[in-house]
């Protein structure tokens, strides 16, 4: 039977938001939402947080999910890849004789996923013969029209040819919200990248999404989170 795993990477060591990945959202611990997610959805054998810090490790399995191990000290600096903490937590399953043909790597300060976003990945996958599936925000503004500073500080276009086209007429493009990925774990263990893979976007719109870098990017979080709650009644 084919297995699944959704790894939450979630070290410690947040320096622009300290203890980011437990800080409260909205009341609960930030965590708590990817956590919920994953286990609402019914698709992993497994949910477990990669973590080398001890009280991010025992909220999460309060909250459900599996700590089976902390994470390497040289997987849990600010230089660490996502594919050093996926590769690690495969091979550790691997040595106790567990191994699974999907994974979704669920970032811990994603609060706009849901389970069914999840499940729409998932089908995705499975239904369109490709190695992985990712989230996506198409650009608010037409980036042909991206401007870039000159080496005197002027300002200047970077395809002029774009200036007099109307923004209809420019093809739309889009940009990873680094909330989840889920792939082929072998694929994805070769490749080291999903952009080198075969893969298809779930495309969200800019209300499900933000990144979270600042305690302003945090407010305007919460802000969106609550204006998606009053509108549907709940997060979709």
């Amino acid at each position: 039977m084919e297995k699944s795993i959704c790894i939450i990477p979630a070290r410690g060591g947040s320096k622009r938001i300290p203890r980011k990945n437990i800080k409260l959202f909205l009341g609960k611990p930030i965590l708590q939402y990817s956590i919920e997610a994953a286990l609402n959805s019914n698709l992993f054998d497994v949910v477990m947080v990669s973590t080398d810090c001890q009280d991010i490790a025992n909220i999460a399995v309060e909250l459900g999910a599996s700590v089976p191990f902390l994470r390497s000290t040289e997987n849990a600096d600010d230089f660490s890849t996502t594919y050093d903490v996926i590769n690690e937590v495969i091979s550790r399953y691997k040595e106790i004789g567990q191994t699974f043909k999907y994974t979704c790597c669920l970032y811990p300060t994603a609060p706009f996923v849901t389970a069914q976003k999840l499940k729409k990945a998932f089908e995705q996958l499975h239904a369109e013969n490709i190695e992985a599936v990712l989230s996506v925000v198409e650009y608010s503004y037409p980036i042909q029209r991206s401007l870039s500073l000159d080496n005197e500080g002027g300002i200047k276009m970077n395809w002029e040819e774009n200036l007099t086209k109307r923004s209809q007429d420019l093809a739309s493009n889009y940009h990873d919200v680094g909330q989840f990925y889920v792939y082929d774990t072998q694929k994805y263990l070769e490749k080291k990248s999903v952009f080198k893979m075969k893969c298809k976007p779930v495309i969200l719109s800019e209300l499900e999404v933000q990144d979270i870098d600042s305690l302003t990017d945090w407010k305007l979080a919460e802000i969106k989170y609550e204006l998606r709650l009053n509108n549907n009644g709940c997060l979709d």
